[in-house]
């Protein structure tokens, strides 16, 4: 599988999952709430903070029908009033670069594209977007690493969109398995293909995770996600469309470190005695072959003469068949292991 970098990371196999706290637009307009979760997502470990750039003209309609998870919100101008003012990315950026967390951002448009071309290592595509192939060609010029949110596309619309990533020279993509439900119900989740992508088109897969709680994104490790995104705010109870499933400070720093204990946990596959299960409960805690009664020197040994039990010290359990039938070399005490030197 091709490994993609962004910044100083490796994304792929054997390399740690790289962890993208999702800011959005739950800076609720405050550069000061932005950079406060900037602070939060450095203190919890992740590897990065994303941000989106978008503007009502360029993403929707004026005529758009109300979606029903808004609750009767217009999205035209939910849009306006959520949207990330453009005139704050560089400072954003110098600050993430003070507190040495990689900033990202999620372009919306053309001009987007470009205001984000001195600030990001990487793109990072929505979900809605998988299907404007020459936004995708657009972005895939400035040749840095593009990670694609999946959510809603068969197959075939992924491979339209990596295609046209490539016809352009950049095949640096990393696919984001994603459900376009805000919260998603874990029952749709289907983390699964995560496996199918990256066997389908031998590509880094994460999780782009809209589900309410921690649980799901750290399975996602265990299933082989190589790249977390998971939205972040100060509060659950604060207004706007992506506070309701986000986490709070806490919830990502016990995200964060609850992969990484998992991401240790997942080991090589091979399965034998680790280094760390020490000689001591190897030989003292396992059973081997001991006398049952005293035997006598010369005496020949029954099966009635011998049990099973710790510790190990002693001839192996698997081994009783071949012992019986033996004859002592020495007195052996009653409770004593037996060794191979005590028999003929």
């Amino acid at each position: 599988m091709i490994k993609a970098k962004i910044g100083d990371n490796l994304i792929g196999n054997e390399e740690p999952c790289y962890i993208i706290a999702e800011i959005g637009s739950n800076h609720n307009g405050d550069i000061g709430i932005a950079k406060k979760l900037i602070d939060i997502s450095y203190e919890a470990g992740a590897d990065a903070v994303k941000f989106q750039i978008f503007n009502e003209q360029n993403l929707y309609s004026k005529y758009t029908p109300d979606f029903s998870y808004l609750k009767d919100k217009n999205v035209y101008n939910l849009i306006k009033e959520i949207k990330t003012p453009r005139e704050w990315i560089k400072e954003l950026y110098n600050y993430c670069l003070q507190k040495n967390i990689e900033f990202l951002a999620t372009p919306f448009d053309y001009e987007a594209v470009d205001l984000l071309d001195n600030y990001v290592n990487a793109y990072k595509l929505a979900s809605f977007e998988i299907v404007d192939l020459e936004l995708i060609k657009y972005i895939a010029k400035k040749n840095k690493p593009i990670i694609i949110s999946t959510g809603m596309a068969n197959l075939g619309e992924i491979e339209d969109a990596i295609n046209s990533a490539k016809s352009v020279g950049n095949g640096n993509i990393i696919l984001m398995q994603c459900n376009s439900v805000y919260p998603t119900p874990p029952e749709i989740v289907n983390l699964k293909t995560i496996q199918t992508m990256e066997k389908a088109f031998l590509l880094p897969v994460g999780f782009s995770d809209h589900t309410t709680g921690i649980h799901i994104p750290i399975a996602a490790v265990v299933i082989g996600a190589k790249l977390i995104e998971k939205h972040i705010t100060l509060d659950r109870k604060m207004k706007g469309p992506d506070h309701s499933f986000a986490i709070e400070p806490a919830e990502l720093k016990e995200m964060v470190s609850n992969i990484r204990d998992v991401e240790k946990s997942i080991g090589n596959g091979i399965k034998d005695k680790s280094n760390l299960e020490s000689d001591e409960m190897y030989l003292k805690a396992r059973r081997s072959i001991h006398a049952k009664m005293d035997i006598q020197i010369g005496e020949e040994i029954t099966k009635d003469m011998l049990i099973v039990k710790r510790p190990g010290y002693g001839i192996k359990p698997k081994f009783i068949d071949i012992l019986v039938g033996s004859k002592a070399k020495r007195d052996i005490k009653e409770d004593s292991w037996i060794s191979w030197d005590m028999i003929q």
